[in-house]
């Protein structure tokens, strides 16, 4: 029997071997990928049967790749790792369509477990995030019908880039798209999340894992 086909994704070399090291007797390791468009690649010529990946990565981070790749219909199943106890992020992940978040530093003793229970077609939630925390923040959204609080895909892309310290025309220049219409946005971003200033900006893009500290 062949073993499933597993994708790493990672801009730390270190961590993307130590990953390897844990999963390589079990799983057939297909590719690394250093950020997430190097992901959403990978994924569409590699077909892996599970994506292992960080959500704090340049360009685009690992819940917006994760996205990208349920528009495109790739059917591989998504654990993402991150180092924040944010239940919040969590929450966002799995609406994202993750079948697995897990704490960086319990990767050691939870991933394979989550890798066996997503190819099951089950979710798992580290341990170290009570699941009771997690279902009213998934609520949350459809109480709120009429009330826009989430960014869409582009914003989200736009704010990572410029909370990692792009000029509006470098950002332009990186998405093939005017300044002007990154400035729009930009202010379309900081009007739906309530900020007043670039660091509040940068709060927000940590807050929703688009950036790590």
């Amino acid at each position: 029997m062949s073993k499933p086909k597993v994708l790493i994704a990672d801009d730390h070399l270190i961590v993307a071997q130590g990953l390897a090291a844990l999963l390589r007797d079990e799983f057939d390791l297909v590719g690394v990928a250093r950020d997430g468009h190097e992901l959403v690649d990978l994924a569409r010529r590699l077909a892996p049967d599970v994506i292992v990946a960080d959500i704090s990565m340049p360009s685009l981070n690992g819940i917006d790749a994760l996205r990208q790749l349920r528009k495109q219909d790739v059917s591989a199943k998504v654990i993402l790792l991150t180092q924040h106890k944010d239940p919040r992020i969590a929450a966002e992940a799995f609406r994202a369509g993750a079948f697995g978040f897990l704490i960086k530093q319990a990767a050691g003793d939870e991933l394979v477990t989550a890798i066996h229970e997503a190819l099951q077609g089950r979710t798992y939630l580290t341990s170290m995030i009570a699941r009771d925390l997690i279902t009213p923040l998934l609520q949350t959204q459809a109480k709120q019908p009429g009330h826009k609080t989430e960014l869409t895909p582009r914003q989200r892309e736009i704010l990572q880039l410029l909370t990692e310290g792009k000029t509006a025309k470098e950002v332009a220049a990186a998405l093939n798209i005017s300044v002007r219409t990154v400035e729009g946005h930009k202010y379309e971003i900081m009007e739906t999340l309530g900020a007043k200033s670039s660091a509040e900006l940068v709060h927000h893009a940590i807050r929703l894992g688009l950036i790590s500290v």
